[in-house]
């Protein structure tokens, strides 16, 4: 069977692309989700856009195919190709060029905006007539369209009488002057697909932008991203089909969506929303969400925000343990003459600790999280300059000095001068 580039659902890309080439590693027999047909077709599509980043080796479960991507060496995205892919019919192109030439405005401004149905006889006139081969469209169909640019952002509409009429939105921004910051906006923003659309109206993307720690894997979960905030924008109740990564199964969930947290280590997206099922604060995986619809205005945005305010303020990261105990937890940091930036450090990266100065060379770091066992990645930064360290839960500092007392054993050091 053949197969096409462009797609009608993106969904179905972004299942393909995250949970076969990213997290899956899996070979085509062990791979489920479609029939064999359909998975080639599927992998035909994305190699077209991604073949010069994708590997495979063969193992005793067959031919593995995944992407490989140094994100230190390529200058843009390349996830966003998968976006630029959509499919449309044979209105879609002609309506495109034709409701945009039509009503550009260096030719529609000697005359006022135009009805459906004016745009409609102005089509056949002055384009479909010069065809040899009759092609007819209908009114309904023209105004199907007018509606989805008028929400694309791309026409407005006005009444006349009892008739609506359609213009083109005038923009005054010149990009010439923002494209340094739109290639990086692209690359850095968890929405940097909507600068990469804008760099495509540059003749050439510069290349000059380099990323130490990048992740790219966000691009696949830009739909339900936007989605996601423009309904706390409206402060609406947001309804969730979200998949459960144990069972696999899809779940409805109603919620008040409060906030998005972008992990730093891992580039992973989650959503903090007050779950008014459960009654308490929730987060989710947005690369787990599969779809996303505005719900009601919400009628006490504040209420239901507070709530979520609150409880971030006892994460670390996203975890909440298995009980939502608070854990107290105190490091004691010394720091040498001119090691200023140490401080500066426990300031910028403490989120919702506190910095106490002991004395010149003391600072204490003290906070009340959900799950102090995040903490321990961050905390081992600071070996060398920890002076004390103490937590309610124990597993945490026995976790701590028991790695400190293996590093030592490793390297050939005292372990028994570790306490």
């Amino acid at each position: 069977m053949a197969y096409s580039e462009l797609i009608k659902n993106f969904e179905r890309v972004r299942d393909y692309m995250r949970e076969f080439y990213v997290y899956g590693f899996r070979s085509r027999e062990e791979y489920r989700m479609k029939s064999p047909r359909a998975y080639d077709n599927e992998r035909r599509r994305i190699e077209s856009w991604l073949g010069d980043y994708m590997s495979f080796r063969r193992d005793a479960s067959g031919k593995n195919v995944f992407l490989s991507v140094d994100s230190r060496a390529i200058p843009h995205n390349p996830l966003y190709k998968a976006f630029k892919a959509k499919s449309f019919t044979r209105n879609d192109l002609i309506l495109h060029f034709y409701l945009l030439d039509l009503l550009s405005p260096d030719l529609a401004s000697h005359r006022q905006a135009l009805t459906v149905r004016e745009i409609a006889e102005r089509i056949e006139t002055d384009y479909l007539s010069h065809f040899d081969t009759p092609y007819e469209l209908d009114e309904s169909t023209v105004r199907k369209k007018l509606r989805e640019y008028e929400a694309l952002g791309l026409l407005k509409s006005e009444r006349r009488g009892r008739e609506l009429t359609y213009s083109r939105w005038e923009s005054t921004v010149d990009l010439s002057g923002w494209r340094d910051a739109v290639l990086f906006f692209s690359e850095a923003d968890p929405l940097g697909v909507i600068g990469s659309y804008l760099l495509d109206k540059y003749d050439a993307a510069p290349d000059y932008f380099g990323f130490k720690h990048r992740y790219i894997l966000h691009a696949l979960d830009s739909q339900i991203l936007c989605a996601l905030l423009e309904i706390m924008g409206e402060k609406r109740r947001a309804e969730l089909q979200v998949r459960s990564p144990r069972r696999g199964d899809l779940r409805q969930h109603t919620v008040f969506p409060a906030k998005i947290y972008v992990s730093a280590q891992t580039g992973r997206q989650y959503l903090l929303s007050y779950a008014y099922r459960q009654l308490k604060p929730i987060l989710f995986r947005i690369d787990n969400i599969k779809a996303v619809k505005p719900g009601s205005v919400e009628k006490q945005p504040e209420k239901y925000g507070g709530y979520c305010e609150k409880f971030g303020g006892y994460l670390w990261g996203v975890s909440t343990g298995a009980e939502y105990l608070i854990d107290h937890i105190e490091m004691t940091v010394h720091v040498n003459e001119g090691e200023g930036y140490i401080v500066s450090r426990l300031e910028r990266e403490k989120r919702g600790g506190r910095v106490e100065k002991i004395d010149d060379h003391t600072y204490r770091l003290t906070a009340d999280v959900y799950d102090a066992i995040e903490m321990l990645p961050w905390i081992r930064t600071f070996i060398g300059r920890i002076a004390e360290l103490k937590c309610d839960d124990s597993y945490v500092t026995d976790t701590f000095f028991a790695d400190l007392t293996a590093m030592r054993q490793m390297y050939g050091g005292d372990a028994d001068a570790v306490q």
